[in-house]
């Protein structure tokens, strides 16, 4: 099993990176694969609902976005780490994310249904939570369960010596491995079990301007 973590920072082995490394350690301790994606510091556009995606099964812009998409499929778990910037994600993990899970629903490819996955948010002092709510509404519209810590999954310092001072945080990002690997084992067991996916229904659109 492979878990997937998405640095969203620009800074490549910077605070947010420090969060997400921990986690990869506790999920590697549990048996599971990781790989830290780096978005790089290149501009990411955002979506502008071409719906090229439909067609091609792949979004238009061919950047890092459709590099990710490329070995999201084949992931068993996410984890999306940004810094804060003005009390939200990052404006370039922000348009990655937009772009990868608008782009995924419209060509069909499911590579986010119902795999675990968390959001780790990194700050100087305040802002956090309303990036981690930004973040975390992701998953709950592409049928993603999440996987929670013991604490919201935040860590604070300017620099990564910093959050290596934060013994709360650091030991959030630590449980927060541990659960993100017993979710996919159980999964995993359920699956060997026979326990089928959840019943589909046809997706219901509705249009509130009548």
């Amino acid at each position: 099993m492979k878990v997937l973590l998405v640095n969203g920072s620009p800074h490549p082995h910077g605070c947010t990176y420090t969060a997400l490394e921990e986690v990869a350690k506790a999920l590697n301790t549990e048996g599971i694969d990781t790989q830290i994606f780096q978005i790089g510091t290149e501009p990411i556009s955002g979506c502008i609902a071409c719906k090229t995606c439909a067609k091609k099964g792949r979004c238009n812009f061919d950047d890092c976005v459709n590099d990710f998409m490329d070995l999201a499929q084949g992931a068993d778990g996410f984890i999306f780490g940004s810094p804060v910037h003005y009390a939200a994600s990052s404006g370039a993990i922000t348009s990655f994310m937009d772009r990868a899970f608008y782009s995924d629903s419209n060509a069909g490819r499911k590579s986010f249904y119902l795999k675990p996955a968390a959001a780790v948010v990194s700050a100087r002092r305040a802002g956090t939570t309303s990036a981690f709510d930004q973040i975390n509404k992701y998953f709950t519209i592409a049928e993603m369960p999440v996987i929670s810590s013991q604490y919201w999954n935040i860590v604070h310092g300017t620099v990564p010596e910093d959050v290596k001072k934060d013994l709360e945080g650091l030991q959030t990002m630590r449980v927060l491995g541990r659960n993100m690997a017993w979710f996919l084992k159980c999964k995993e067991a359920g699956i060997k079990a026979g326990i089928p996916f959840p019943l589909k229904e046809p997706k219901v659109r509705t249009n509130f301007i009548q």
